[in-house]
Formats: structure tokens, C-alpha cells, sequence
């Protein structure tokens, strides 16, 4: 992790949590397009499908809405990431527990925002919605990774078996987006007897988004850097 100044480190904050904004709006307006949800949210949004509406523990009645099926799912992958590690776990990761928890309060507000008045009309309408979530889940991703703060719980998990196996971080990460919707296509039709949250949007977002990514990046990349470390580059503090 880099250093930085408090006033940096604040910046460094407000970029990743914009960028968790960012992402949970392309959730939203991937869950309107009705062509699937992007691979790391499809197994939050299947659970929230298959599970009552609501748990009660103790005295507390919990919500299994997409947000809170977020949280739940993300703190299995940092659960995950504890157990494999071990002892090589930093606790700094720990923080992505707060991070999930905004990301899942995120994407209940973006659905709100987004409403059931922007459910488009027609397979051309749903592929521009769909097109739409792509952009705002890549600049999202950018946003959270050029702060460089802690990954996401995904990416954290596949960071972590990868380490452990000596797989690429690429692959592994494919080979983990690939369980996720397979487990959630598992749960679909297991629970409900079809298909839901996981459709042809599903694969075009895994396939497109790093194109997408690449775009935007040049762009805001420099402006990024400028903000949260002074422009210097992270090859230049080594």
C-alpha cells in the first residue's frame, strides 16, 4: 500500500467509495436491462431471489434484498480469504468488510434511484441499458483499483488462491467469475426452476467490461494519480 498524506489518504477514500457508487449504479442498470447482471454481483442477486424476504435473528429482522445478499456474500469471500491465508492474511484487508457493507447499502440506493421507470422497451433498449451499466461498472473498477487502498472481496479471494496455488491472477480470476455464475445458475434452477439475474448480459460484461476498463483508464488514470498521490507514479516511490 502507498503512502500518502492524511489529505491524500482522504481523497484516496472518497475515490474508492466513489468508485463503489459508480459500480452499483452499473449494477442497477444492469439489473433493469433484464440481460443478466454482471458475474460478481450474480450470486448476491440469485440469493436475494431464492431467499425469503426476510430473516429474523433474535429480535432483528434482516432484509435478503440484493444489498444486504451483497454484504453476506462478499464477507463469505474475506471469510475465505482468512482461512486459506492464514496467518499471511494482512489485516488491513479487513477493511474491505467496510467496503462490502457501503457497496451493499450502494446498490440498494442505486436500485431505488434507478427505479422501475428506466426498464426499457424492446431487446435494442435493453441492449443500450446493458451498455450503459458496462461503462459505469468500468469506471467504477477504475476508480476503486487506482486508489489502492484494499481489493474487492472477489478479487481478494482470487488474489489469495491464487498465491496459495500459483495460478495467474488473470486466470484465477476468470476461474472464479466462471464459479460464481455457475453456482448462481446452480441456485436458479435448483430453488426457483429457471433462469434469473443471469443471462447473454452476463457474458457480454465479462467479456467487454476490461475493453471498457482500458478506455476509460487513459483518461483517468493521470487524473487519479494527480488527486490521491501528487502524480507520482508507483513506480517512481519504489
Amino acid at each position: 500500500m502507498r503512502k500518502s498524506s492524511p489529505a491524500q489518504w482522504v481523497v484516496r477514500v472518497l475515490c474508492y467509495v466513489l468508485g463503489l457508487f459508480f459500480l452499483a449504479m452499473g449494477v442497477a442498470f444492469s439489473a433493469n436491462s433484464d440481460l443478466g447482471i454482471s458475474p460478481v454481483n450474480s450470486l448476491p442477486y440469485v440469493l436475494s431471489a431464492v431467499t425469503p424476504e426476510a430473516v429474523q435473528l433474535g429480535p432483528i429482522a434482516l432484509e435478503l434484498n440484493p444489498g444486504n445478499c451483497v454484504i453476506i456474500v462478499f464477507c463469505t469471500y474475506i471469510l475465505l480469504q482468512i482461512i486459506l491465508l492464514r496467518r499471511e492474511f494482512k489485516w488491513v484487508n479487513l477493511l474491505q468488510i467496510i467496503f462490502s457493507t457501503i457497496f451493499g447499502y450502494f446498490v440498494n440506493f442505486t436500485k431505488w434511484i434507478v427505479g422501475d421507470f428506466l426498464i426499457p422497451g424492446g431487446y435494442a433498449g435493453r441492449l443500450a441499458m446493458l451498455a450503459i451499466s458496462i461503462v459505469f461498472i468500468a469506471i467504477g473498477v477504475v476508480l476503486y483499483i487506482e486508489a489502492e487502498i484494499v481489493p474487492m472481496p472477489m478479487e481478494g479471494l482470487s488474489l489469495a488462491i491464487a498465491g496459495k496455488t500459483g495460478v495467474a491472477f488473470h486466470n484465477m480470476k476468470i476461474i472464479i467469475d466462471c464459479l460464481v455464475v455457475l453456482t448462481g445458475v446452480a441456485l436458479s434452477f435448483i430453488c426457483l426452476h429457471k433462469l434469473v439475474y443471469i443471462r447473454e448480459g452476463t457474458i457480454i460484461t465479462a467479456i467487454v467490461t476490461g475493453k471498457v476498463m482500458a478506455l476509460v483508464k487513459k483518461p483517468l488514470s493521470p487524473l487519479i494519480q494527480k488527486v490521491c498521490f501528487g502524480g507520482v507514479p508507483a513506480e517512481a516511490e519504489k
